[in-house]
């Protein structure tokens, strides 16, 4: 069968997370003894908190990597199957390349933490917002284009759910004529406005860092968020990577196009069912399967 490996982004994580696959895999017990190599600190608040600081974007970057790439080598070497592709919202496209092989898992930690650091540093506290909005997508796209300020449509989640991101004034104006037009509109608990081009000093000061990685050739392709189209192409990830800070992460576009290339199953790998749930909604007949805790390596099947 056609597997499309899935990784969740922000959100998804949980104090704990991991360790029990730790505690049964030595390939996942691997990924966390390298990630504190790495990131001095990371283990210990992966899997004891506080919460608070493990939530902190420059933290719970790279620790939602860390968590979905220990996943993915447990489930490959208990199983042996390889996906045929991959896609990560968001954040998550990092964990696709550590599992595609383009990138090291330390160099992935590395740029995760840098990411985070700057995504948080981008913006100060209060001056950005998001929110979600359930309705149809080209109204969301027209209300932004026509709305004063920075708002754009953030996230094209499922068919009828759109995140927009911006300036907290101009996105408050946008969910005001959203709702004035018969949609819904949900304000966001978030430390910063992501995908938006309030991001541009991230994606800028990143850059060179994305520049100096070493990216390898892939083991099989990766849907980037900014194209929804296959890459394999390891010299394109400088850009990819820096123009997904600002760019909009085109979900329903990347599972449209797994779907097309012919994945007959969607794995997320990791903690949470965010990714799942949004394939159910986008494609409603699809199979899908969770792959986050030891007890769902093992049980795993085709």
């Amino acid at each position: 069968m056609k597997i499309a490996a899935l990784f969740p982004g922000q959100g998804s994580h949980a104090v704990g997370m991991g360790t029990d696959l730790t505690a049964t895999f030595p390939q996942a017990e691997a990924v966390y003894a390298e990630a504190e190599a790495t990131l001095p600190g990371l283990r210990a608040l992966i899997e004891a908190g506080p919460l608070e600081d493990l939530t902190l974007t420059a933290n719970q970057q790279p620790a939602l990597v860390t968590a979905s790439v220990a996943a993915y080598r447990a489930w490959q070497v208990q199983t042996g199957l390889t996906p045929t592709f991959a896609a990560g919202h968001s954040l998550g496209e990092y964990s696709a390349l550590v599992a595609a092989g383009a990138v090291t898992l330390a160099d992935a930690l590395r740029l995760t933490r840098r990411r985070g650091e700057l995504m948080q540093q981008a913006v100060p506290v209060g001056v950005g917002a998001m929110s979600a909005v359930m309705g149809d997508p080209d109204v969301v796209r027209e209300v932004c284009a026509a709305t004063p300020g920075v708002v754009q449509p953030a996230n094209f989640n499922a068919p009828t759910q759109t995140v927009i991101s911006g300036e907290r004034a101009a996105v408050d104006a946008a969910a005001a004529e959203l709702k004035a037009r018969g949609l819904k509109a949900i304000p966001l608990k978030v430390s910063a406005p992501f995908h938006c081009a309030l991001m541009q000093p991230a994606q800028e000061a990143l850059a060179p860092d994305l520049q100096a990685t070493a990216f390898a050739p892939f083991a099989f392709p990766v849907y980037p968020n900014v194209t929804a189209e296959a890459n394999s192409d390891p010299t394109a990830l400088p850009q990819l990577l820096a123009r997904q800070i600002t760019g909009s992460v085109r979900w329903v576009e990347t599972i449209q196009a797994l779907a097309a290339a012919g994945a007959e199953v969607f794995v997320e790998f990791g903690p949470g069912t965010v990714l799942t749930g949004l394939v159910k909604r986008i494609l409603p007949d699809a199979q899908t399967v969770n792959v986050g805790t030891a007890e769902q390596v093992r049980q795993f099947q085709l």
